[in-house]
């Protein structure tokens, strides 16, 4: 079986395993807490089940990074998928659209993966059962027609930002005059799931997704703290596994993706939860877009920071 026939299959049938709780007030009950410190719900640990099931019976030779259970089984394994079995848990215990299954295949070399080893991204939405696959150098193929958008203007911009786990006046701070310039003329969203904001750039329904956590941290003395206090002692931001199968189908789209301070994602370590693996994002639909939204998001982390002074 090929890579991305393994991938593509294992996203089906985690689609297939979640889709039924869809909504589910059951579903919500804690079962735990992830390697990565988020909680993880009865939605979560189902999924996390049939994915140890599924790789027994059908790939028992491939290593796993999972949210829920970090790195298994990388003895004398050549690739490693990279799952997020439900990337927007909380959206899909609430029923709604922007959920999805993330899957990414890389080799795993000498254990040290990096962004840019990502050969293979699948992405299925829970709810409608659409398709993103891309392979490294081969573009990416969409269930969904695929129109990235020219708007490189801030005032008219559809955009999408992630508040989950964050502290919400420091990004506030950050992404203010973005979302007060957007707010008339354009639209600014929370959807719950990067991986769902990310692929809206390739359907063109959104214009760019920002996400500047990390480099809040990075920058900011103190962040650090505050970002724990609103995560029960965890951070939050998106670790590698949120990230890497979209960020693949983004660049092979033609979007531009790179951290919040405009440097390339491509060396960044692969298999990680904790703050020192998390990326901060700045996903633009074109290079004009995207060069403004950095320079934005500079002058929001300068204020943050006379703030913290």
């Amino acid at each position: 079986m090929s890579p991305r026939e393994l991938a593509e299959e294992l996203a089906a049938g985690l689609r297939e395993q979640v889709l039924p709780a869809l909504g589910s007030h059951a579903a919500r009950s804690h079962a735990g807490d992830a390697d990565g410190g988020d909680v993880t719900f009865a939605m979560d640990a189902e999924a996390e089940a049939y994915l140890e099931r599924f790789l027994a019976r059908r790939a028992p030779g491939v290593a796993l990074y999972s949210e829920d259970r970090g790195l298994v089984g990388a003895r004398g394994a050549e690739r490693v998928l990279v799952v997020d079995p439900v990337d927007g848990t909380r959206p899909a215990l609430a029923g709604l659209e922007s959920a999805c299954v993330s899957v990414a295949v890389a080799a795993l070399g000498d254990g040290d993966p990096r962004m840019a080893d990502v050969e293979v991204g699948v992405i299925v939405e829970i709810k409608s059962g659409a398709r993103f696959v891309a392979e490294r150098g081969r573009g990416v193929e969409a269930d969904a027609p695929l129109s990235r958008s020219a708007n490189a203007d801030l005032e008219r911009m559809f955009w999408v930002y992630g508040l989950r786990g964050r502290p919400a006046r420091a990004m506030a701070e950050v992404l203010g005059d973005l979302l007060d310039r957007s707010s008339v003329g354009g639209g600014a969203f929370e959807l719950g799931s990067a991986t769902y904001d990310m692929t809206r750039v390739l359907t063109g329904q959104l214009d760019a997704y920002v996400e500047p956590g990390p480099l809040m941290i990075e920058a900011v003395p103190g962040m650090l703290d505050e970002f724990r206090r609103v995560g029960g002692g965890a951070v939050l931001n998106n670790a590698p596994y949120d990230v890497a199968a979209a960020t693949l189908c983004l660049t092979e789209g033609g979007a531009t993706v790179t951290d919040a301070a405009g440097r390339p994602l491509d060396g960044r370590p692969l298999l990680g939860s904790g703050p020192e693996f998390q990326m901060s994002i700045v996903a633009a639909a074109n290079e004009p877009l995207h060069r403004r939204l950095v320079a934005e998001v500079a002058r929001g982390i300068e204020r943050l920071r006379e703030l913290d002074r």
